[in-house]
């Protein structure tokens, strides 16, 4: 007898096609069979007429490195048919680590991980953070080795470029953390310690994970006035690392890129022409999201976090900071002169100032009668520097043209602290299959369903995933094409969607009727295992 029996469903399994009618039959961690199964005995059924049965979604670039572990039920994502999440993204997470670099990114990293007293805070290695996760979490996991911790490693807070002994240091680290468990290599480049890397430290950190299959994810140095010389850097990287290249979060905004959707798209399609491996995720929302530090300068950063306290505080570091952040145009914030108006407070982590979260850093500036800048350091200070923003940065002309990409994937990089944080963590995929496929048809739903699925599970290196077929893997999600509805909005962002039914992670039911089972069925996922 098998366990599980999807009856009378709308197959669309994830490669594209058309879907089909079939049952999909489930046993232990496995799918048996896709087909008729009218003489097929389980010990559940599950009525799926009028539904959709497809594989569970793959959360390209996530940021729940740690509230994943003090939530391991993980409503945000699984209850919107998530059933994998990549972490490490950006170059900012927590391992591979000694005890004094850990700290420094558990306090670096608060305004936009979160915290959690209950863990240890004990680990070192890759292999023995992800084991915090394997079958303790609802979601599966896989891990891209952050560059900041590789770096802070090697060369401490320094903002010098590397030697040629310490790229090989760095070199050795990355080869040993995809060892361990990696799928490949991301850097934040607006971000330090990531943002003071040169092409050869990127270079010789990608020869670590190119013998193992891994990809190269950056966070680009400039989204801004240099994006296209950004995004020709990491092309670099991979032709010289021999790494594919994975533009993660890949959106065309600030007011110099309003019209250059297709322009930087065909540089992409240019390199894949020549036999590069070239993919790219986006979320589908004008707004980006990160932490408010990450939009100062970098070399404010020099030091570590006791030292950015400092220089803000300080009346002369202020008054440089605010000319490069206000009218030159830093490089935390892709050098574009920063509009207050623009930024909005996500969340902050005292009581003191929860007033602040929704506002602009303008408006609520002007109900102090301060200066914006002014009031941006006085949150950094007094939060110590945790705080979480929105920047409504977009344009939705280009956040359609890229998602239409044959090289497209989903991911939310969501966010999940904050009073008010950004929707995506709750709304990503939802929003994908009601708005731009049901009510806008820019992507049909085969279409939609393989950029969740199959092509991420491709990227990953994940071969027994990502698609319903005989043998894969028994992560499923049974929901209403017609009437799957994205809740989540700006002013209430924990939401969750309407309109999926079940999902399975494992073989195990997650979701029941809509309903969080409590399964804390996830694993770890490396690269060609099932």
């Amino acid at each position: 007898m098998f366990d599980i029996a999807i009856k009378n469903g709308t197959v669309v399994d994830g490669s594209g096609s058309p879907g089909f009618r079939a049952d999909v039959v489930v046993s232990g961690d496995k799918i048996q069979a896709v087909g008729d199964s009218t003489n097929v005995e389980a010990r559940r059924i599950i009525d799926a007429q009028g539904l959709v049965v497809c594989p569970g979604f793959v959360d390209m670039h996530t940021h729940s490195d740690i509230l994943l572990l003090a939530n391991p039920r993980q409503e945000s994502k699984i209850m919107q048919g998530v059933t994998t999440e990549v972490l490490g993204q950006d170059g900012l997470s927590y391992a591979p680590v000694n005890p004094s670099t850990l700290q420094i990114l558990r306090k670096n990293l608060k305004g936009l991980n979160g915290d959690c007293e209950e863990l240890a805070w004990d680990w070192s290695s890759v292999g023995d953070y992800l084991a915090l996760f394997d079958g303790k979490v609802a979601v599966n996991v896989c891990y891209l080795i952050p560059h900041g911790a590789i770096r802070l490693l090697v060369l401490g807070t320094e903002t010098r470029t590397a030697t040629d002994g310490e790229l090989t240091q760095m070199r050795a680290l990355v080869a040993e953390a995809m060892s361990e468990g990696g799928v490949g290599f991301s850097t934040g480049l607006t971000y330090p310690p990531c943002a003071y890397a040169d092409l050869r430290e990127l270079v010789a950190c990608c020869q670590g994970i190119t013998p193992l299959g891994g990809y190269f994810a950056p966070h680009l140095r400039s989204y801004g006035a240099h994006f296209v010389e950004a995004i020709n850097e990491a092309l670099q990287v991979g032709r010289e690392s021999g790494a594919p290249v994975h533009f993660t979060h890949f959106h065309s905004s600030f007011e110099p890129n309003k019209h250059r959707a297709n322009e930087v798209l065909a540089i992409l399609d240019s390199a894949r022409s020549q036999g590069m491996d070239v993919t790219l995720d986006s979320y589908p929302y004008t707004a980006a999201s990160t932490f408010l530090g990450g939009f100062f300068p970098s070399w404010v950063h020099a030091g570590g976090p006791a030292k950015f306290l400092e220089r803000i505080a300080s009346p002369v570091e202020r008054e440089k900071i605010r000319r490069e952040m206000e009218i030159e145009g830093c490089d935390g914030f892709s050098h574009v002169p920063i509009d207050w108006p623009n930024i909005v407070v996500g969340g902050v982590a005292g009581e003191k100032n929860q007033w602040a979260v929704g506002g602009s850093i303008a408006k609520l500036a002007a109900e102090k009668g301060k200066a914006p800048f002014d009031l941006a350091c006085e949150l950094l200070l007094d939060e110590k520097l945790e705080v979480s923003i929105l920047a409504f940065i977009g344009f939705e002309k280009n956040v359609q043209t890229i998602m239409q990409h044959p090289a497209h994937m989903v991911g939310t990089d969501g966010l999940l602290i904050g009073a008010r944080p950004h929707p995506r963590a709750w709304g990503t995929f939802a929003r994908y299959l009601q708005h731009y496929t049901r009510e806008l048809n820019i992507l049909t739903l085969p279409q939609c369903i393989r950029k969740m699925t199959f092509l991420p599970a491709a990227r990953l290196g994940l071969p027994q995933r990502g698609l319903v077929r005989e043998g894969m893997a028994a992560d499923l999600v049974v929901f209403d094409a017609e009437r799957i509805e994205d809740t989540a909005t700006y002013e209430n962002p924990r939401s969750h969607p309407r309109g999926i039914a079940y999902v399975l992670v494992n073989g195990q039911i997650a979701v029941e009727n809509g309903k969080h089972t409590g399964a804390l069925a996830g694993r770890v996922l490396k690269k060609n295992q099932a």
